[in-house]
């Protein structure tokens, strides 16, 4: 059963063991990206920041991990590199781009995995996986020496399988992050009114409820539009990436559709998502003046069936939630609940720009109360 390495290596002192997605340069490994466009590329000269700075934090990195090709893909799909298995919800997509650094840690073959987060790559795999993610505050880890080279939506964030394990993780990938000491009053979240399958809501209000939160309904009116903005963006950003790509005919379906749907594009086109962003990313500063975080499920739904996607279906409404974030560059936690119906759903926690601490430390609280329940 293929667990998500498409590499296993040894690198490093012989502290905690981490995954890295094939996206991010380790030194004498090829980056290939999940694409047979990428199968003959050179081995990297350099690690990325992100590698050198767990490496230098006593990390042992055990492997690359797959991913849906060129991080461009929802499902975690990949006929050429390989699709990760869910561990805990094998009849489930195990969700993408980062899909092998989720399987990893849903089968407890690591401490915690590096994923990226464009539209919700990190939140998503880990939504469907049944683990712990994090996209980070925009700009906050380094992503020299992660592809694509250029992004305003891309994040470097770690995955864990409990919130301890999560927060270890990004003080090693991030020399700057200090946890914060556990909190003591009940957290004050945000909560947002959305469109998702009943289920999924109640599950999370009772989340939310069961956490001894106080909730606060506040408001996003431009979420819908910071998600259409969000994919034109990350179109024309993963066009200018890979683009040159479809040239070689090596490019999987899926995705050269998609990146060929992508070149249609055009500046005014980005010029009006542009404007979204500035409006949206106002508004979510003002939800959260007078709250400690913001309260929504990761999906509006259950994960696809993996065979649904192994004969092509494709739905990016699953990241309807999570891509409006990217957009922003707000700092966003996905938090596993017990499962609805035998299928995952977690909760979203979005935080301050820079306070991806005081987030994690919300998380934290809240994860430990659930865990009594």
């Amino acid at each position: 059963m293929f667990d998500g390495f498409i590499h296993r290596c040894v690198i490093g002192d012989r502290g905690p063991t981490v995954a890295v997605k094939d996206t991010i340069d380790i030194a004498g490994l090829p980056t290939k990206a999940g694409s047979r466009s990428l199968e003959a590329a050179p081995p990297a000269a350099a690690h990325a920041d992100v590698v050198r700075a767990v490496l230098d934090a006593g990390c042992r990195i055990v492997g690359k991990t797959a991913l849906h090709e060129f991080a461009y893909g929802m499902t975690g799909v990949n006929a050429w590199s390989g699709t990760p298995v869910n561990p805990r919800f094998p009849a489930l997509i195990p969700g993408g781009s980062s899909s092998g650094s989720a399987a990893v840690v849903a089968a407890g073959l690591v401490d915690f995995a590096i994923g990226t987060d464009t539209g919700g790559s990190i939140r998503l795999p880990a939504a469907c996986c049944g683990v712990y993610g994090l996209k980070p505050t925009f700009g906050r880890v380094s992503r020299r020496g992660v592809m694509p080279a250029e992004s305003s939506l891309d994040c470097v964030g770690p995955m864990g399988a409990s919130m301890d394990a999560l927060v270890a993780g990004m003080a090693a990938m991030d020399p700057t992050f200090t946890p914060e000491a556990p909190r003591t009053g009940a957290p004050v979240l945000g909560t947002l009114s959305v469109a998702a399958e009943p289920a999924v809501l109640s599950a999370v209000a009772r989340a939310v409820a069961e956490s001894g939160a106080v909730a606060r309904p506040v408001e996003l009116p431009s979420l819908v539009a910071a998600f259409n903005a969000g994919l034109t963006i990350i179109n024309a950003e993963t066009w200018a990436a890979c683009g040159r790509y479809l040239d070689t005919g090596l490019v999987g379906a899926d995705v050269a559709a998609r990146l060929a749907k992508a070149a249609e594009t055009t500046a005014e086109d980005l010029a009006a998502a542009e404007e979204v962003r500035a409006r949206f990313t106002a508004e979510v500063d003002r939800a959260l003046a007078d709250v400690d975080a913001l309260a929504l499920p990761t999906l509006p739904g259950f994960p696809m069936a993996l065979d649904e996607a192994l004969s092509g279906r494709v739905d990016l409404r699953a990241s309807a939630l999570v891509r409006p974030f990217n957009l922003s560059g707000h700092p966003a936690l996905s938090i596993p609940l017990p499962p609805a119906d035998g299928r995952p759903v977690s909760l979203q926690l979005v935080g301050r720009k820079g306070g991806d601490a005081a987030l994690c430390a919300v998380g934290q609280q809240i994860a430990a109360r659930l865990a009594v329940q």
